[in-house]
């Protein structure tokens, strides 16, 4: 039986007529390398199987390589194969082609986009640096249980069948569906089905899926102020006009001449993002009330819901009324770990068909296997122990900050009294600027987020976010000293 290869067949450019074979794949190669479609460190094919795949004499493949690598294009190692080399030797030379020209790149033609590509905008990506104080939006991840998870990973990967691994719904694997629409009903108070549920990489595409299908350009869109700013990006790029609302101390402020016509209403609930506070459940009656009789939707971001450190636990808007035109979205960035990429969005009857749809013509469906661990996961009951272990763990972590906060922070930064979450709100004293502050605190290795760049209205109050759920007692307590005295030089400097 004749070996297969084993590599992937590499395409050359056509063979000239009368041109030798030798001379053919060595130019192919160097054009290719050249041109940049093979890139610095690509693997080549071994030389047995780039000659079956183009049906040549391997001796002829071998002499090609050979004069490659004489000339430094490539380079082999024994038993890894051959590499191209990192740089091309007309590179150093400033040669392109042949004859000695210099290359020039190709001029990009004009591309027209569309007035959606014009206005979308990129969103900050998340650096992979070294936690400190204090970092925001981020869970204890050095406390997942990463081997727990891999073994859950082993047992469903060797037990894999021919259907799982064919993929699922548009709206997701259903296993997965139905043991978050149980999670959900448990710990968020929520009336869902699992057939009420996509599955979704987080809680940014179910934006973007909402914007999509519910707001045209020029429609309404009412976001808290101050708020996610995520979610700004999400319906500007449709063309929404945003029209910002106040937030205080009960949340979003149902201020009917802002809401007057909307269309939809991006809110937090359950720990406001950033301020940190609670809506009342009497504030959540009256909007849920206001939704229904102004026919707007209302988009529930359930974003660290899970962990709430006093009081009784409230239930999402969507569980006080499961008639109301309610979107509740989450995600398991933020309970597990952020690059597991899976969330939900919980939807009203009339929309899920709709949403199916656009998801079957879009992404398909989201990537299956993944979706199948955290369903075992979350029924072998693994996820409702880690929540219940790192509300504990976070709940610490909030106390010392609160602790060490009033001690050596006194009245110059008033932090938030927050309820849930990972992080907290402070605000400064007057006359104190978050932007020196923050600059301050990172030449001493302190992360501090200025609060006023999330008000999209007029600038209010100078402010700080300060995220405690990834960092330590240590560095929590280390991070109050620095943030103490930056602020002390601060008002310092006010001063004079």
């Amino acid at each position: 039986m004749p070996r297969r290869s084993g590599t992937l067949e590499l395409v050359l450019q056509p063979r000239a007529p009368g041109q030798p074979a030798q001379r053919w794949v060595y130019e192919a190669l160097r054009s290719a390398i050249l041109a940049g479609r093979l890139h610095g460190g690509a693997r080549l094919p071994a030389t047995r199987d780039l000659a079956r795949q183009h049906r040549l004499a391997r001796g002829t493949v071998v002499a090609a390589f050979a004069q490659l690598r004489a000339e430094g294009y490539v380079r082999s190692t024994v038993g890894s194969g051959t590499f191209v080399g990192e740089v091309p030797p007309d590179a150093l030379l400033g040669l392109g082609g042949p004859a000695g020209r210099t290359a020039q790149p190709p001029r990009p033609g004009r591309v027209q986009l569309s007035r959606f590509a014009r206005r979308v905008r990129s969103f900050p990506v998340l650096e992979g640096r070294r936690t400190r104080a204090f970092r925001t939006d981020l869970p204890a991840l050095e406390l997942f249980p990463a081997t727990l998870w891999a073994q859950v990973t082993g047992r469903v990967l060797r037990r894999a069948s021919t259907r799982l691994l064919l993929g699922c719904e548009p709206l997701g694997y259903r296993p997965l569906r139905a043991a978050v629409a149980a999670h959900l009903r448990a710990t968020r108070g929520a009336r869902c089905e699992a057939d009420q549920l996509a599955i979704v990489s987080g809680v940014q595409e179910a934006l973007d899926l909402a914007a999509r299908m519910l707001v045209d350009p020029g429609d309404r869109v009412c976001l808290e102020d101050p708020g996610y700013g995520g979610a700004a990006r999400a319906f500007s790029a449709v063309g929404a006009r945003l029209v910002p609302v106040p937030v205080d101390a009960e949340g979003l402020v149902l201020d009917r001449r802002r809401l007057d016509g909307a269309r939809l209403v991006y809110t937090t609930p359950a720990h406001q993002y950033p301020l940190g506070v609670t809506m009342s459940v009497a504030r959540r009656l009256a909007l849920l009330r206001w939704a229904r009789t102004s026919r707007a939707v209302l988009f529930e971001d359930d974003y660290d819901g899970e962990y709430r450190y006093h009081g009784r636990p409230i239930p999402s808007l969507q569980g006080l009324d499961p008639d109301a035109p309610v979107l509740l979205a989450g995600s398991f960035g933020k309970v597990l770990f952020p690059a597991l990429r899976l969330g939900y969005l919980v939807l009203p009857g009339p929309l899920v068909e709709r949403v199916a749809a656009l998801r079957s013509a879009t992404v398909r469906h989201p990537p299956v296997l993944e979706q199948a661990v955290l369903a075992r996961f979350i029924d072998d009951g693994h996820l409702g122990r880690h929540v219940r272990r790192m509300r504990e763990v976070y709940a610490e972590r909030r106390g010392v900050l609160y602790e060490a906060a009033g001690r050596a922070l006194g009245d110059v930064l008033a932090l938030s009294p927050v309820e849930a979450g990972l992080q907290t709100s402070g605000l400064l004293a007057p006359g104190l600027r978050a932007d020196g502050i923050v600059r301050a605190a990172a030449e001493q290795e302190v992360e501090v987020t200025a609060l006023g760049r999330e008000w999209r209205g007029g600038f209010r109050r100078e402010g700080l976010l300060l995220g405690f759920a990834a960092v330590p007692p240590g560095e929590i307590r280390r991070g109050v000293e620095v943030l103490a005295s930056v602020l002390e030089e601060g008002r310092t400097a006010m001063r004079r």
